[in-house]
């Protein structure tokens, strides 16, 4: 395991003092452990997601093109104008 080192302002170090059961290192460790693999999930979904438009993107225009040849064959069929 790596070691950081952080800063705190004064205040909030003599607050953390108040509070000595707490083991402010295992704290802070949970703290970044929970955020990065929190922030790793998003980044998964989002690279799923852009696969995903990709899909996405070449159904609606696929509809579109399906769309415009109803629309012909109805007018030429005198069903629309």
């Amino acid at each position: 395991m790596v070691s950081i080192t952080l800063s705190v302002p004064e205040e909030t170090k003599q607050k953390m003092d108040r509070f000595s059961e707490i083991n402010w290192s295992g704290f802070v460790r949970k703290a970044i452990e929970e955020k990065t693999k929190e922030l790793s999930e998003k980044e998964l979904l989002m690279k799923k997601l852009n696969e995903d438009k990709e899909f996405e993107d070449w159904c609606i225009e696929m509809g579109r093109k399906v769309n415009r040849g109803v629309t012909e064959r109805l007018k030429k069929e005198g069903l629309l104008k």
